[in-house]
C-alpha cells in the first residue's frame, strides 16, 4: 500500500502537471518533494481549459478525488458553472473487482454466500467504492452492493491528507482562510464517510419507503436486512424503462408530459412535505415500471431541510416576491449562517437587480433556473457558503427541471413547485400572519415589562453594595494617567505663579524703604518668571487641545 509520503508527492506532482501549482504553494508544500515530470494528464498539442485540467487531475488521483469532484459538481455556491459542468462529467466506472474477492467480502459480513440462491458473477455496475451484482434471495430478485476491498482504508488515508493540506493552506494563504478550506474539507470527509457506510443508505431507503407508503404510484425497493451490513447492502431489484428513454416511453404509449409532472410532484413532496429528499435524481436512478409505477433507486446521496433552514428559505421567497431589498439580502446572509465580514451594504446593492427582476411575481411564475443561478452567483461573489443540504436542494431542483424538459420541452418546474411552496409561504403573508406577528410583539413587550422590575431590583442591589467597578484596559489607563499628569503640571505652575506674585507684592508693600534698592531687580525677576510660567501654560493648553481634537 502507498505510504503517506508517497501519496503527498503524487498529489503535489499531479496538481503541478495540470497547472495548479499555486495550490501547492498555498499549502506550503512547494519544494518539499522532488518534482518528476512526465506524468500523464493531457494529449500533446491540445489546449485544455482550467476546468478540464481540474477534472483530469481528480481522475488521475483516484477514487477519493473522483468522489470529491462529484460532490463539488453539486456545489454551485463554491464553483462557477464552468467548473461544476465539467466536474459533472467525472465517471465513477472502474475495472471490476474479481467476483471471488466480492464473494469473500460477502462471506465475512453475512456468512455463507450460498444464502443467495443465485449470485451473478458479472457485475451490474463497478464503481470506486462499491460493486453491484444481481442475485436471488428467498425467491426474490435482489441487487447486492458490496464495498470494494481496501476502499475504506484508501479513502481514510486520502481524507487525512486532504485535511492536513487544508490546515497548511489556512496558515499560508489568505484565500484559504477566507473560503474556510478546512471546513470544506471536513464537510467533504463527512459526506464520503457516509457513502462508505451502507447501513446509512439502507436507513435512507426505509425512510423514503415510509414517506411514500400511502402512494401506490411510487415504488421504493425494500431492504433485505438479513444480508445487509455496513459493507453489504441488499435491496429488492427494480426493473423498468429509464425515465429519459424517450423512444421506449413513446413506444409504450406513455404520456411524457404527465410523467414529467408526476416525477416532479414526487420530488416536491420530498422537499416541502417531508423535508427529506433524494439529492441525485439523474435518469439512471428513476424507472417507469411495467405497471406504471415510478421506481426510485440509489439512496446514498440525500438532503434534509431543518426547520431553521426551511424558515430562512421561506423568508427569502417572501421578501423576494414582496420586493423587499433589505429583507432579501438579510435572508441570503441568514441562509449562509450570517458569517463575519459580510459587507451588508454591498450585498443589498447587488441584490437590488434580483429583486427588481422577480418582485411581484407569483411563485408559480418564477423562472426557477434563472433565479437559482442568480442567487448562487451572488453567494459566490460575497463568499457566502451555503449549508450542504441547501446546496443539494438547489442542485436537485436544477436537475429535476432538466429531467422534466427532457420529457416535455415546454415543462417548467415552477408550475409544479408553486402550490407546494405557497403552502409554506402562506403562513408568512396575509392577516393571519400579521396577527401572529402582533401577538409575538405583544408577548415580547409583556415579557420585557415583567422582567423590568427584576432588572431595577438588581440595579438597586448593586448600588447598595458599593456601586459599579469600572475596568480600564492598559492602553486606556495610560492615556488617562498622561492627561492627569499634564493637568497636574499646569495646576502646579499656576499655583507657583500666583504665590510668586503674592510674595513679591507683600515684600515690597510691607517694607518699601528697605527693598527700595532691590525693587527693580525683584520686579524684573518676577516678571521674567511669570512670563516663563505663562508661556509654559499657554503651550501646554494648545498641545492639550491638539491631542483631544482627533
Amino acid at each position: 500500500m502507498t505510504s503517506k509520503a508517497e501519496r503527498y508527492r503524487e498529489i503535489v506532482e499531479t496538481l503541478s502537471v495540470h497547472g495548479f501549482g499555486f495550490a501547492v504553494g498555498a499549502a506550503g508544500l512547494a519544494g518539499r518533494f522532488p518534482f518528476r515530470r512526465g506524468l500523464p494528464g493531457h494529449e500533446q498539442g491540445r489546449v485544455y481549459s482550467q476546468p478540464e485540467h481540474l477534472r483530469l487531475a481528480l481522475e488521475q488521483l483516484g477514487p477519493t478525488f473522483v468522489k470529491i469532484g462529484q460532490i463539488l459538481s453539486t456545489r454551485p455556491d463554491l464553483l462557477s458553472p464552468r467548473y461544476t459542468a465539467e466536474l459533472a462529467k467525472l465517471q465513477d466506472d472502474v475495472a471490476p473487482v474479481p467476483t471471488q474477492a466480492i464473494l469473500d467480502a460477502v462471506a465475512e459480513e453475512v456468512g455463507d454466500p450460498k444464502i443467495f440462491e443465485r449470485f451473478d458473477r458479472a457485475p451490474l455496475a463497478a464503481a470506486s467504492i462499491g460493486q453491484v451484482h444481481a442475485a436471488e434471495l428467498a425467491g426474490t430478485e435482489v441487487v447486492v452492493k458490496v464495498r470494494r476491498p481496501g476502499a475504506a482504508e484508501t479513502v481514510s488515508t486520502d481524507l487525512e491528507i486532504l485535511q492536513k493540506l487544508a490546515e497548511q493552506a489556512r496558515r499560508h494563504s489568505e484565500f484559504a482562510r477566507d473560503h474556510d478550506l478546512v471546513g470544506i474539507a471536513r464537510e467533504f470527509g463527512r459526506t464520503l464517510s457516509n457513502e462508505l457506510d451502507y447501513l446509512q443508505e439502507a436507513h435512507n431507503a426505509e425512510r423514503f419507503a415510509t414517506n411514500f407508503a400511502e402512494d401506490p404510484d411510487v415504488h421504493i425497493p425494500a431492504v433485505r436486512w438479513e444480508t445487509t451490513t455496513s459493507r453489504v447492502l441488499t435491496l429488492e431489484r427494480i426493473t423498468g424503462t429509464k425515465i429519459d428513454d424517450v423512444a421506449a416511453l413513446d413506444a409504450a404509449g406513455l404520456d411524457r408530459r404527465e410523467l414529467a409532472v408526476r416525477a416532479s410532484q414526487v420530488l416536491c413532496k420530498m422537499v416541502f412535505d417531508d423535508g427529506f429528499f433524494h439529492a441525485d435524481p439523474h435518469p439512471g436512478n428513476f424507472f417507469v415500471e411495467p405497471d406504471g409505477r415510478l421506481g426510485i433507486i440509489d439512496f446514498g446521496m440525500v438532503g434534509e431541510l431543518s426547520d431553521d433552514l426551511r424558515e430562512h428559505l421561506v423568508a427569502l421567497m417572501v421578501y423576494l416576491v414582496r420586493g423587499d431589498v433589505e429583507g432579501t439580502a438579510d435572508a441570503m446572509a441568514a441562509l449562509a449562517g450570517n458569517p463575519d465580514g459580510v459587507d451588508k451594504a454591498a450585498l443589498r446593492e447587488d441584490v437590488r437587480p434580483l429583486v427588481g427582476r422577480f418582485a411581484g411575481l407569483s411563485i408559480a411564475d418564477l423562472a426557477l433556473s434563472e433565479l437559482i443561478t442568480q442567487i448562487l452567483t451572488l453567494l459566490r461573489r460575497h463568499r457566502l457558503r451555503m449549508p450542504t443540504d441547501l446546496a443539494l436542494l438547489f442542485k436537485m431542483l436544477l436537475m429535476a427541471e432538466g429531467l422534466g424538459q427532457r420529457l416535455d420541452p415546454e415543462f417548467q418546474l415552477a408550475t409544479v413547485l408553486g402550490p407546494y411552496a405557497e403552502r409554506l409561504v402562506a403562513p408568512r403573508l396575509g392577516l393571519d400572519a400579521l396577527g401572529r406577528r402582533l401577538g409575538q410583539f405583544a408577548e415580547d413587550l409583556l415579557k420585557a415589562g415583567l422582567e423590568a422590575p427584576e432588572g431595577l431590583r438588581a440595579l438597586a442591589t448593586v448600588l447598595q453594595r458599593g456601586g459599579f467597578d469600572v475596568h480600564l484596559r492598559t492602553a486606556e489607563l495610560q492615556e488617562v494617567v498622561r492627561e492627569a499628569d499634564r493637568i497636574g503640571n499646569r495646576i502646579v505652575a499656576g499655583v507657583i505663579a500666583a504665590a510668586l506674585i503674592n510674595g513679591v507684592g507683600q515684600i515690597v508693600a510691607n517694607n518699601a524703604g528697605r527693598w527700595q534698592p532691590w525693587q527693580g531687580p525683584l520686579v524684573a525677576a518676577g516678571a521674567g518668571t511669570l512670563g516663563a510660567l505663562g508661556a509654559y501654560l499657554a503651550r501646554a493648553s494648545v498641545r492639550g487641545r491638539g491631542r483631544r481634537r482627533p
